[in-house]
């Protein structure tokens, strides 16, 4: 049975040295069905000649201009097929089996349209990372904080968040959604020029009455 489509879509803008450490490690990951595509916002810092020279195989969807992370993305998935959209930050390192855990929860309920791994930090692998870590939540207040993460702490990660919950938002830094409802919802806002978008696509999608997963069985690892 062929495994549902899945496009990881970089976004980069002037991160050459990231794409140089972590691409890598993406390229390498263990899913049947993946296409791996960099977007570029017009980045000045020869990053889409690093990935012409070294990974010839990616796809390269080049923007004409900087326009932010959910413009730039919008742009860009608009020239991409596939079921599952993986949003990845070029700061991110992904463990080898990241993405067929995810792809497993959400295939198994429909109604599950966006998900998250388990986010750690890269710079010390026991600890979760600020932007996502085990889930996003909203307080009573509207102010976003993270299982795993309250304001500027972060926890180290014993297991304690080792259960597949339901969350209210999914972190950007690693962002799956079902193409589908990408479109229904059309896609992130681009009024948010870069930070809170996934929180505002995830609160639509709920909206709609669909479900934000995160998944502990997938990590991955940023530097953020």
């Amino acid at each position: 049975m062929t495994s549902p489509s899945v496009a990881v879509v970089i976004l980069n803008w002037n991160g050459k040295k990231y794409l140089e450490q972590f691409l890598s490690s993406v390229i390498s990951s263990k899913y049947d069905n993946l296409q791996i595509i960099v977007g570029d916002n017009a980045s000045s810092d020869d990053s889409v000649a690093f990935v012409t020279e070294h990974y010839p195989s990616i796809k390269i969807i080049l923007n004409d201009s900087n326009y932010g992370f959910a413009e730039g993305y919008r742009r860009i998935l608009d020239q991409v097929s596939a079921e599952y959209f993986i949003l990845l930050n070029s700061d991110v390192e992904v463990s080898a089996n990241w993405i067929q855990p995810v792809i497993s929860l959400m295939e198994s309920d429909p109604l599950i349209a966006a998900a998250q791994p388990k986010i750690k930090w890269q710079k010390d692998k026991t600890m979760f990372e600020y932007a996502g870590a085990a889930g996003g939540y909203l307080d009573m207040h509207g102010y976003p904080f993270c299982r795993g993460r309250i304001f500027d702490t972060i926890e180290i990660d014993t297991g304690q968040y080792d259960d597949p919950k339901e969350i209210f938002w999914a972190s950007g830094a690693a962002l799956f959604i079902r193409s589908k409802q990408w479109k229904e919802v059309g896609g992130l806002d681009p009024d948010f020029f870069a930070h809170m978008e996934e929180i505002d696509l995830c609160w639509r999608l709920k909206n709609l009455g669909y479900k934000v997963k995160y998944c502990p069985d997938a990590e991955v690892y940023h530097v953020g």
